[in-house]
């Protein structure tokens, strides 16, 4: 067989190579997950600042406070506060690394069991339609507060299909409208603690008295002890769930590499001021004991904000708080849907949920996935019997131990991934995005989350109510029989260091790979007809895939 006469040297092939991958990289739909890369970094940036929030911290905030008393309020909040920037270091040294479709479940595949996956993925997917089923049930009471003429299952009808519309727009439309709800709820936030501030320095108009720290002496700073305490720890970890969707957004950001470390960085702020502030201030201008808070006895759902409004003698102010509340509750909606849709929708496509789940159009837009979602919304509807304040308790009860038990998972998947990095020769300086304080850091996130999920539940034990006992537990037992069922049915391995893959999954982000395109490969000087159809080509490809 006669030689080439000129064969391709070794840095042109490589060039090819890169050229292919820096076209695959630059497609707008994800090869793997088909869904749309089409959110900004300033999106996913106000994302993890102030996105999602929205009752679970306004209205069920109350629920803390009047079980534990402001000082158990902060106590767990601030405890849960650092618990979360543990996780999110883990997260983002991870998430920036591979930006794959499946977030953190699909890692814990990769460096730990198919079955752990399976079981950290089911336990996430809990925590989002029971957070989803909570908003719903807040935003039906309080359209029942203004008219009660249009029945709560209507309210709910309503609501469901607007949502559901929505959804189906594309994740463009969530990013622009989660970019645009965060800020108002920032400016909100904002307000009410410039009100609290006067409020309790008797500044405001006709006010005879400083209020100071009143409630701190009466009904208390620990009304209910340590039993108190114990039970804040479980609405704190329904009020940080979210945090991490970052991780879960990573696969529809564009820029991957610069997003997923800034927002990373938002959340110390997201920590300090929401949620530190929240706390702090909605336990110095409402009392603990207040009529409305979320307790097992209302029927209806009153925020600490609304309570204070009213204390401070303005009576029409509940229904400005009302509103407030209400465009945070679209966020919190939008973004539980958004959130829970992907993960079930990653879940379908790694054989962990029925595979039609795991379909999308050709906008990207996993349609079965959101309507599957949002049907488990209805989960609210037991509000009709229980009340607003019973239903409230219940779901956040479910949502609160899937939080720790996913957070831990979060953690011991870090471990095992910088585990395999090191003893398969690489070093932390290759990594875009180095976690805080690395191994103590990943170690307490492990130690502390499984010592809170122990713990939330204590306040059942004395005296012993199976009812609130299994709500408060009935999730724990699962995670283990879900990764013992699966691990037994499909006979799935417990990776060794040397086993685990540490190259797949890893992509460019979508601008940088444009421009590579667009500017280094266009700007080469081919020889011959032959390299300029090959252009030609390329430019087609892109034209077809942007």
């Amino acid at each position: 067989m006669a030689e080439l006469k000129h064969p391709l040297p070794s840095e042109r092939i490589e060039s090819l190579r890169d050229h292919d991958n820096a076209v695959e990289s630059s497609r707008s739909i994800d090869p793997e997950s088909g869904v749309k890369r089409g959110l900004a970094t300033r999106h996913l940036s106000m994302m993890a600042l102030a996105g999602i929030i929205g009752p679970g911290l306004l209205v069920g905030s109350g629920g803390a406070l009047s079980s534990g008393g402001p000082a158990s309020l902060i106590i767990g909040f601030g405890i849960v506060g650092i618990l979360a920037f543990s996780i999110m270091q883990s997260l983002g040294e991870l998430t920036t690394l591979y930006p794959s479709g499946g977030a953190f479940m699909h890692l814990a595949d990769r460096f730990v069991d198919k079955a752990f996956g399976v079981a950290v993925g089911w336990n996430y997917f809990i925590i989002w339609f029971a957070v989803l089923a909570n908003e719903y049930n807040v935003i039906c009471s309080i359209f029942v507060f203004w008219s009660d003429k249009v029945p709560l299952w209507g309210y709910f009808l309503i609501f469901w299909s607007a949502f559901l519309g929505f959804q189906l727009l594309g994740v463009t439309a969530f990013g622009e409208a989660e970019f645009w709800l965060a800020l108002l709820k920032l400016i909100g936030l904002v307000v009410f603690f410039l009100f609290a501030i006067i409020y309790a320095s008797g500044g405001l108009i006709g006010q005879d008295e400083v209020l100071g720290f009143r409630y701190w002496h009466n009904p208390g700073a620990f009304p209910n002890g340590f039993r108190g305490v114990a039970t804040v720890f479980v609405f704190c970890s329904t009020f940080y769930a979210g945090v991490e969707s970052v991780a879960v957004a990573a696969t529809e950001t564009k820029n991957p590499s610069k997003a997923v470390p800034l927002a990373i960085r938002q959340v110390v702020w997201r920590i300090l001021f929401i949620y530190m502030g929240s706390a702090f201030f909605f336990g110095l201008v409402c009392p603990s004991n207040a009529d409305g808070l979320v307790n097992g006895a209302s029927r209806a759902l009153k925020s600490p904000m609304t309570i204070a409004i009213q204390n401070a003698g303005w009576e029409g102010g509940v229904h400005l708080i009302n509103a407030f509340i209400f465009a945070t509750c679209l966020s919190a909606v939008n973004a539980s849907i958004y959130i829970g849709s992907r993960t079930i929708l990653f879940m379908a496509q790694d054989g962990k949920a029925p595979r039609f789940l795991g379909r999308t159009n050709e906008r990207g837009v996993p349609v079965y996935a959101i309507v599957f979602t949002n049907l488990l919304g209805a989960l609210s509807m037991m509000n009709v019997s229980t009340g607003a304040g019973k239903a409230y308790g219940y779901i956040v009860n479910l949502s609160g131990v899937s939080t720790f038990l996913v957070w831990g998972a979060i953690s011991f998947t870090h471990i095992r991934f910088r585990q395999a990095w090191t003893y398969q020769g690489r070093t932390p300086a290759e990594l875009p995005f180095q976690s805080f304080a690395y191994p103590w850091n990943a170690y307490f996130g492990l130690a502390a989350n499984l010592f809170l999920v122990v713990v939330q539940g204590w306040q059942t034990l004395s005296p012993f109510n199976a009812g609130n006992f299994v709500d408060a537990y009935i999730l724990l037992p699962m995670f283990p029989m879900i990764y013992f069922g699966f691990k037994i049915w499909k006979k799935t391995r417990y990776w060794r260091l040397d086993e685990i893959d540490l190259d797949s999954g890893r992509r460019k982000d979508l601008d940088k790979a444009v421009r590579e395109v667009t500017e280094g490969f266009s700007s080469e000087n081919d020889e011959g007809n032959a390299n300029g159809g090959a252009k030609k080509s390329l430019w087609k490809r892109l034209w077809r895939n942007f």
